[in-house]
């Protein structure tokens, strides 16, 4: 199983920094989440910036909010990266839930759904260099990799576990232990397998992390606290953090036990020392 990480959002001038450690140590893939109403940088932009800065890890949204975005600058914008990133990037993609964000973004909350869905063919046919439609023509530039990024569904709900067997290459799943997340994997298979899908889904997952001293077990907590404020569950989520080498490692043994293709560590503290610590830990 391979082990990326999550990179946090409280501070992004250390981001190039975060990149450059975890490139040099090996880790296999750097996650950014995507907010419009908080206080983290835009994901798409980041990730442009530190595929420069990196050299062979993999970038992915975790998750992009597409339906936020405008379709034909979407496609726009992942193939350049894709190809700027000589085929690094996977576009993590979800529909968001947050009332603020959709406001912001123009969008109506009740039909963020059906804009995924409408919006996923457009961004397949203008990756494979195909019109945007009957009168406007190809949208490039072509991605490096043939036919469009790796996409990545996020989500819980049974549309969200379709998606991944109808438009996408896999799964990500966060906020679950390894038995909860094993059995959204079998859902998604199973989904897989009744859409006639070749092959099999990438299953990856998320747990949260922090290693380091108090101060930054700390800082981490208070991070994940202000994120899910929203959800009336930001304490729980918070006191769910790994924060020990042996609660990572289980961790790590459990996800790898129910079938993870990749586990995303997703780091609540803008230390960059704690990428040196989870590759002393695992790598």
């Amino acid at each position: 199983m391979k082990i990326g990480l999550g990179l946090p959002v409280d501070d992004p001038a250390l981001l190039l920094t975060w990149a450059r450690r975890a490139d040099a140590a090996r880790f296999s893939a750097l996650g950014l989440l995507d907010r419009l109403v908080f206080d983290n940088p835009e994901p798409l932009v980041t990730l442009a910036a530190l595929a420069g800065a990196t050299t062979r890890i993999r970038l992915q949204t975790e998750v992009l909010i597409a339906p936020h975005h405008n379709t034909a600058l979407l496609a726009k914008q992942t193939a350049t990266l894709d190809r700027l990133s000589g085929g690094r990037f996977t576009l993590g993609i979800g529909i968001g839930g947050r009332a603020d964000d959709c406001r912001a973004a123009g969008i109506d909350l009740r039909r963020r759904g059906r804009r995924l869905d409408e919006q996923l063919p457009v961004l397949r046919r203008l990756w494979a260099g195909g019109r945007y439609d009957d009168e406007v023509g190809p949208i490039g530039p072509a991605p490096a990799t043939p036919g469009g990024p790796e996409v990545l569904f996020g989500g819980f709900a049974p549309a969200a576990l379709e998606r991944v067997a109808r438009f996408g290459d896999g799964f990500l799943g966060a906020a679950l232990p390894p038995e909860a997340m094993g059995g959204l994997f079998r859902e998604v298979e199973a989904a897989w397998r009744r859409h006639g899908r070749s092959g099999r889904p990438r299953l990856v997952a998320q747990a949260n992390v922090a290693l380091g001293p108090g101060p930054t077990i700390e800082q981490a907590r208070h991070n994940i606290r202000s994120y899910y404020d929203f959800t009336g569950r930001a304490a729980h989520v918070a006191d769910r953090l790994l924060t020990t080498e042996q609660a990572v490692r289980s961790a790590v043994d459990g996800f790898a036990g129910v079938g993870a293709d990749e586990l995303m560590l997703y780091c609540w503290s803008s230390d960059p020392d704690q990428v040196d610590r989870l590759a002393d830990t695992l790598l």
